[in-house]
């Protein structure tokens, strides 16, 4: 049902670039969209990782330098029949971690230190088996895409408000009348804040997944709910500065650094933890 909600959802994102592009642009316009969107997918694509690893200063290690983290990441690739992906480390107090890479061939995990030093050893098993349920589900391929034609339509939004500051278009508007500059002015508005609903609806059915598919690799699902209760209590304490400068990237994050994000679950990257941890404890059941 997940796979199937996020596949109608990233259709429906896709479209909405089109439709925004011709609203904005008429056919040229539609056509900029789609040339924009591809090639910001393919950069994102091919990069994506290494900005994220860049952006939070991590720091690759193997069994030497993290043992603990290192083997049980080793164990659960096993477990999932995934290539041993690439573990790095992020020095932060904040308790938090995320997968990237466009494929489990090319795949990294990355964990806070702040996270390995609050939680238990089946505690860490969960949260890194969620993060590898997602290399798994391709989510981290599917998230990246999902931001990138948001981020299109962002642009393409502000694109038509400098526009509309320089006075472009008037001409034509003069010519068909007001329904070409109303419906985009509306589109203008409208566009980004749909793109970013349907982004973070994209993400909180893709963290609900890796949740569930995360407990099935570890073996037990009070594993990561016991660790998300943590999680949730550890980032009310703490300050993630690469989170805060760059908010695009918070839907990679096992749980939101943001702070107020729980606030307004129909704007946020992930679900409500509460609600994470109950599904986790009625598979239990």
């Amino acid at each position: 049902m997940n796979t199937l909600r996020t596949t109608i959802l990233l259709a429906i994102l896709t479209a909405l670039l089109l439709v925004a592009g011709q609203a904005l642009g008429g056919q040229v316009g539609m056509i900029i969209a789609f040339g924009l969107a591809i090639i910001m997918n393919f950069g994102s694509y091919w990069f994506s990782d290494s900005l994220v690893l860049s952006i939070y200063q991590a720091q690759e290690v193997g069994p030497d330098e993290e043992p603990k983290l290192y083997q049980i990441v080793q164990d659960l690739a096993q477990k999932a029949g995934l290539p041993m992906p690439r573990v790095y480390v992020i020095h932060s107090d904040a308790p938090n971690a995320f997968a990237t890479g466009r494929d489990p061939n090319h795949a990294a995990v990355a964990a806070t230190t702040g996270l390995m030093q609050i939680l238990s050893h089946n505690e860490l098993t969960g949260v890194m088996a969620h993060e590898l349920a997602h290399v798994q589900n391709r989510d981290t391929l599917i998230g990246t895409v999902a931001a990138t034609i948001a981020g299109a339509i962002a642009m393409l939004a502000n694109m038509a408000q400098w526009a509309m500051i320089l006075g472009m278009g008037h001409q034509d508007d003069e010519k068909e009348g007001s329904g070409g500059f109303i419906g985009a002015l509306v589109m203008m508005i409208v566009a980004p804040i749909a793109a970013s609903l349907i982004q973070m609806a994209i993400s909180r059915a893709r963290e609900y997944a890796a949740d569930a598919r995360g407990a099935s690799i570890c073996g037990n699902p009070l594993f990561l709910a016991n660790a998300l209760y943590k999680l949730e209590t550890g980032n009310q304490d703490t300050y993630m500065p690469e989170a805060e400068s760059h908010p695009a990237t918070t839907h990679m994050l096992i749980i939101n650094p943001l702070k107020g994000a729980s606030l307004a679950n129909l704007f946020s990257t992930h679900p409500a933890t509460e609600e994470r941890i109950r599904r986790l404890q009625a598979m239990q059941i």
